[in-house]
């Protein structure tokens, strides 16, 4: 009975990550995903039965939402599939924790090599871009709109180009809140100088 507790006990947490609404179609890959995860467990007649349920589930997802999210790939805690579509994600990819990942992604294999992308923490990944082979996106990597990654990006690195290159911001933090955007408070004034 853990494994069912596990398993809504992650989807609860996915249900308000992605804005606590059942029309959201990103919430609905991430809980075929987590459904697949523990039906992979079971055995004999019961994992028959419940397997063949997630075969469906899956190939349904696939069609509705364009994303395909294997139940092979090890994903972190705080996965967030920001925009539901095109989602392409290999079997064999490791997400770390807090994990963001845009629309008309793929994170995949090439040809003639082997090997699949492994994203350590708190990586994001924007929309269209397509990181490609067997790297690393270090902790706190980013990864811009339409890229090409096909190379390491080191921990707190941005990804940018076709195909990427790298730009090295060091004033990121991994697993911090992001600082408050709101402008500075305006300055005070002065009193005018005496004559």
């Amino acid at each position: 009975m853990t494994g069912m507790r596990k398993l809504l006990q992650d989807l609860r947490a996915d249900y308000q990550r992605h804005g606590k609404n059942l029309r959201n179609l990103a919430f609905w890959a991430i809980a075929v995903y987590r459904y697949g995860r523990w039906a992979k467990e079971h055995k004999g007649l019961s994992g028959w039965a419940v397997n063949k349920i997630y075969a469906v589930l899956f190939l349904f997802v696939e069609i509705t939402t364009g994303i395909t999210l294997h139940r092979e790939v090890k994903v972190g805690e705080g996965f967030h599939l920001v925009h539901s579509g095109n989602i392409k994600i290999y079997p064999r990819v490791v997400i770390g924790d807090r994990c963001g990942i845009m629309h008309d992604v793929t994170l995949g294999t090439l040809p003639e090599t082997v090997g699949a992308p492994r994203l350590g923490n708190d990586v994001f990944i924007g929309s269209g871009a397509k990181v490609l082979g067997p790297l690393t996106i270090g902790d706190g990597g980013r990864v811009a709109a339409n890229s090409l990654v096909l190379s390491d990006v080191p921990p707190g690195a941005t990804a940018i180009g076709v195909p990427a290159r790298i730009i090295l911001f060091t004033g990121r933090k991994t697993g911090a809140p992001a600082p408050d955007p709101s402008p500075p408070p305006p300055p005070t004034e002065s009193p005018p100088p005496s004559s």
